[in-house]
């Protein structure tokens, strides 16, 4: 590839006889690179209290860096007409503007008020990081172009692997290094002597190129030419090629997290792989790439598929086939970037192009989907749009062999077509009525896949049997839900009322249930799933008469349904505090009626709990529960020592703490347990197993500075003391759920 860039020989240009170095700039991209995505999880964490755990968070917070990330290949595109000596003055002086900034904290900004979370959220994260992530952004595309300004440098492209090697680090170094060993501040002030050491290598590599003249003009107007203007159909194409992966990594996160699996750190993976595609993508050796590209069409079709069939049941397969579908479609569409880049003298446009194309898949997942859909539509949309794109290869010419005539090949794809969109159907349904994949089931499910792959003889045909594996395999049903309209989604998460026979209406959000009301005269008010009678806090709600007389006051942290309400008592004083207006909304719409039925005056205040509650005078509860699960995301932000504070300063000095802590995936008796020790509270923990359907398994612990007062709740009723306090306390600035993490059933 040569480069119009470059005219002059080493010996003319002081500075840039010898090597053209490219351990160092392939260092100095890597360290940006790394601190770019330590600085992500960091400042998501940093946030947390005012945020909680919710997955658009995490998803306006990737928009925003994908905003600020165009915003920076935008500058170096801007300062790439300049010679690298002037780049280097003025990207070094914003750098040390930047600096300023340092070290990283969160503004003192009022909270938003409720239903504007999707504008503040990223306004936060970009007064937060700003300046700082959109300077260290443009590093990848500067010192690619300052690189390639040596004669003898070669093609710079492959340094964007570097690049994303850089950022895989600093994601997985986060939650596995940072965060378990270091508090927030130590993690900031770490943060900034990496910033330090990456201006000192910016100066180094400005050094290597200070005789680098300006680039020159480019002239060339042959369409056939290595430095002809890209055409706007180029454009369009790398926009596209950048833009599928992007949201189908935003859109995998969701859907995993809202339909499959709630697993803690999920978000990580997806981001991950992400990245890791482009090292593979971008990779001067284009084996591994082309090994992917060649199996992406049958890895697309059966992740799609087990994408769809993974909301009739959850399992680990359904994860990992996701997992392995945006992967390879990511490596695909980006060794198709690859492929098709231009000269060395457009890199910086090619490389704000494809950053926009990444802002867009963003923006359509993050911002725009939560808004317009009442599902995770985005995700079948976006396996379709990578389905359009995706070389097709050798699969294009399977089904030709096999029919020579045109008019044999049109009747095949259509006869294909219709036994794919059939057979998935009969598949799905044999699936509801026996979950467990049988050897008959599997060999069916390999031959949908196996006809789809053959329907890639035309690229329509492809698009149009992976369509009619969605639309079979769960699309469907999932249409149905949402013309029915018992289904509703917000910033907060996606939340589906059913009905179940012999257990009653129940609301869920994603793959944990909210709460369920039986159905039949005399029963609708009965107390249901986690909160039954003999729950730790139906004990402790039931009992609240004999321990703080007719007049208890009452504060609980998550409306569900309403089921607590059932236990009110006249003369008790009720407060209920929920976050997302949308689940106050089906207590209204009288779809759940215990809200409106046993505490009709009770206040329901809107809003993150927290906050809510250090706004409140001391000595305002006699019992406060907290029972605010996001699917399976803990409240992390609701379980600190400084979250305890405010929930004892609002309670009596013989008020007790109820703490829902069921889980499928992180024990938290350990980390309250700590708690307790740390603060000198009286605890126990109340398991219950009940046998009912219409109720669940749970898990409460109480909490109280009074061990008078928790003897007296607990003399009877099977309750525990805590078990073995786990090391530390959980802090705002200091907590890993790794050593809570319940490996096992993860399988």
């Amino acid at each position: 590839m040569t480069d119009s860039a470059i005219t002059d020989s080493p010996a003319a240009m002081p500075g840039l006889a010898g090597s053209p170095r490219r351990w160092l700039f392939a260092v100095t991209i890597l360290t940006g690179s790394f601190l770019l995505f330590l600085v992500q999880p960091l400042v998501a964490r940093m946030a947390l209290p005012r945020l909680g755990g919710a997955p658009n968070v995490w998803n306006s917070a990737m928009l925003v860096y994908q905003a600020l990330l165009l915003g920076g290949y935008a500058y170096a595109h801007a300062l790439s007409r300049l010679a690298v000596a002037r780049q280097a003055m003025i990207h070094l002086a914003l750098l040390l503007l930047a600096a300023l900034t340092l070290p990283i904290a969160l503004p003192d900004i009022a909270p938003p008020a409720a239903g504007s979370e999707a504008v503040w959220v990223p306004y936060l994260f970009l007064l937060t990081i700003g300046p700082l992530f959109f300077v260290v952004s443009a590093q990848a595309p500067l010192m690619q172009g300052w690189f390639a300004a040596h004669p003898r440098a070669g093609d710079p492209y492959p340094l964007y692997a570097a690049s994303n090697l850089g950022s895989f680090a600093g994601l997985l170094a986060y939650p596995l290094l940072a965060e378990p060993l270091l508090p927030i501040g130590a993690q900031s002030g770490a943060w900034a002597v990496g910033y330090g050491v990456l201006v000192v290598l910016v100066a180094l590599t400005a050094l290597a190129r200070r005789g680098a003249p300006a680039p020159a003009p480019l002239t060339a107007t042959d369409d056939n030419s290595e430095d002809a203007a890209p055409s706007w159909r180029r454009i369009a194409l790398w926009l596209a090629l950048a833009a599928v992966p992007s949201g189908l990594m935003l859109s995998t996160t969701t859907h995993l997290t809202t339909d499959i699996f709630a697993m803690p750190l999920l978000w990580v993976i997806p981001l991950g792989l992400y990245l890791l595609s482009f090292s593979i993508g971008f990779a001067e050796n284009r084996r591994l790439a082309d090994a992917v590209t060649a199996a992406a069409p049958v890895v697309l079709a059966a992740g799609g598929a087990l994408a769809l069939l993974g909301t009739v049941g959850a399992s680990m397969v359904a994860v990992a086939a996701s997992l392995l579908m945006l992967f390879v479609v990511s490596v695909t569409l980006h060794a198709r970037l690859y492929e098709t880049r231009p000269a060395a003298a457009r890199l910086t446009q090619f490389y704000l192009v494809m950053s926009a194309g990444g802002a867009l898949g963003g923006l359509f997942t993050a911002l725009i989907a939560p808004l317009v859909f009442d599902w995770t539509w985005e995700h079948p949309l976006l396996i379709l749009a990578a389905a359009a794109l995706l070389p097709l290869g050798a699969w294009s010419g399977r089904l030709g062999q096999l029919f020579k005539s045109p008019d044999a090949l049109r009747m095949a794809v259509i006869l294909l077509l219709f036994c794919v969109f059939v057979g998935s159907l009969a598949f799905r349904g044999e699936l509801l009525e026996s979950p467990k994949w049988s050897a008959l089931d599997i060999g069916a499910f390999v031959l949908l896949i196996a006809a789809t792959a053959l329907l890639a003889a035309k690229r329509w045909s492809f698009v149009a049997a992976c369509a009619a594996l969605i639309a079979a395999l769960g699309a469907m049903s999932q249409a149905q839900t949402s013309f029915e309209g018992a289904r509703s989604r917000s910033y907060f998460g996606i939340y589906t009322v059913s009905e179940k026979p012999g257990v009653g209406r129940q609301l869920q959000h994603g793959t944990t249930l909210h709460g369920v009301q039986r159905l039949g005269k005399g029963r609708e008010l009965d107390a249901t799933s986690y909160y039954g009678a003999t729950s730790g806090v139906g004990l402790t709600l039931r009992a609240a008469e004999r321990l703080y007389g007719p007049q208890a006051r009452i504060g609980v942290v998550g409306l569900g349904v309403g089921t607590l309400a059932c236990y009110g008592k006249p003369g008790q004083s009720w407060t209920f505090f929920e976050i997302d207006p949308e689940v106050l909304a089906y207590s209204q719409a009288h779809q759940f009626t215990f809200l409106e039925k046993c505490a009709p005056k009770a206040p329901v205040i809107i809003g993150d709990a927290r906050l809510k509650l250090e706004g409140l005078p001391d000595d305002s509860y006699d019992i406060l529960v907290v029972d605010a699960f996001s699917s399976d995301a803990i409240p992390l932000h609701l379980l600190t020592q400084e979250a305890q504070r405010v929930y004892f300063r609002t309670l009596a000095k013989n008020g007790l703490l109820v703490i829902h802590i069921s889980n499928r995936f992180i024990t938290l008796e350990p980390v309250l347990a700590a708690l307790a020790r740390e603060e000198g509270l009286a605890s126990a923990m109340r398991p219950d197993r009940p046998q009912p359907s219409h109720l669940a398994a749970s898990d409460w612990v109480v909490l109280s500075r009074d061990p008078k007062q928790l003897a007296a709740l607990t003399r009877e009723g099977g309750w525990r003391p805590l078990g073995k306090p786990a090391p530390s306390v959980w802090r705002d600035d200091y907590a890993s759920i790794l050593p809570q993490i319940i490996w096992s059933n993860f399988l």
